[in-house]
């Protein structure tokens, strides 16, 4: 049974975990460990992907650019790929990691706006480069209406399309469903998790089951919220559902338990805070922000990401959970 392609994101979510503060000698370790398992594919960029560096989202240490250059040096046969958030990243900075030796760019939209990313779609193909949908917080849209966004990007090209459930939101029977639904659109259907209930790995075989072709995973999990499925275990996990895949189980696990776990600040684990984040159906990188705050004004951080939530706070709105913070703030008496 032929396996689905795993993209491993260790370089591009679990950057926020390390408030992407990665180094070039990571990065060259952890693509060499990545070649070294078998892995096709590796995100590399700042955790909001192309031009994410900034005082909102995170200055990065080093220049993903820098980081990019690093990865495609040491990747020989894997393909290296990068994220865009149209607003966040430009067509100027999709040029530029081609010109680094990208070869793939997932673009990244909310669920509901699809049809912001045709410019980026239509760049990347004047580039060469392979387009990946990319559709966010998917959880907030039926599958019926996900299936509608997914089909603007088809018709602008996309090569295939990522039901991503930024918030950790989903439960096996919603990946299942989603994936159903998106393979009446594109016969490449991709499936990125979040562990914030604890089911990255429950509901990546869900989707796997449904017919996604693509599937992501970070080294130990290391990625925003509660982290994403562990490569390592869908590694594990793919050879024990009969799959003939490329990736070698012990070597991946090495490369988790060796490479990243020295420089890993926490391991990422459905903890208090990051349940409520899948709870809520809140954007998964919102947590350490409302960690943050949290401290700052005395407040729960749970109380910050359940509000959000009742918002609808999606990416791209960190500054909003300043906001909700010292509106709580306030509400309780306390001085924001």
């Amino acid at each position: 049974m032929k396996a689905p392609l795993v993209c491993d994101t260790t370089l591009r979510d679990g950057s926020h975990p390390m408030r992407h503060q990665y180094t070039a000698d990571q990065v060259e370790a952890v693509v060499k460990a990545l070649v070294a398992g078998g892995v096709e594919m590796i995100e590399v960029a700042h955790g909001d992907g192309l031009g994410g560096s900034s005082l909102q989202y995170g200055m990065s240490a080093v220049s993903e650019m820098d980081l990019i250059s690093r990865a495609v040096s040491v990747a020989g046969d894997a393909r290296i790929a990068v994220l865009l958030i149209p607003g966040i990243g430009t067509r100027e900075t999709l040029k530029a990691a081609a010109e680094r030796g990208a070869v793939a760019v997932r673009i990244a939209t909310h669920c509901t706006e699809a049809d912001i990313s045709e410019q980026h779609f239509a760049a990347a193909k004047d580039l060469g480069m392979e387009a990946i949908g990319f559709l966010m917080m998917s959880h907030m849209l039926t599958p019926e209406a996900l299936a509608e966004q997914a089909a603007l990007m088809a018709s602008y090209g996309a090569d295939a399309i990522y039901i991503v459930d930024s918030a950790g939101a989903l439960v096996p029977s919603g990946a299942r469903d989603r994936v159903a639904a998106l393979a009446d659109v594109t016969g490449d259907v991709g499936f990125h998790a979040h562990n914030n209930l604890g089911l990255a790995i429950g509901n990546t075989v869900a989707a796997i089951e449904a017919g996604a072709a693509r599937v992501d995973g970070c080294l130990r999990g290391l990625g925003a919220g509660a982290g994403n499925a562990a490569t390592e275990l869908l590694a594990a996990t793919l050879d024990r559902m009969g799959h003939d895949s490329p990736l070698d189980t012990f070597a991946l696990s090495d490369a988790a338990e060796h490479v990243v776990l020295p420089f890993m600040p926490f391991q990422p684990f459905p903890d208090r805070e990051s349940l409520a984040i899948g709870y809520a159906g809140v954007y998964s990188t919102f947590l350490l922000h409302a960690k943050r705050h949290g401290e700052r004004l005395g407040l729960d951080p749970r109380d910050i990401l359940v509000e959000l939530g009742r918002r609808k706070a999606v990416a791209g709105q960190e500054d909003w959970i300043v906001d909700v913070a010292e509106d709580l703030a306030r509400e309780a008496g306390a001085p924001a």
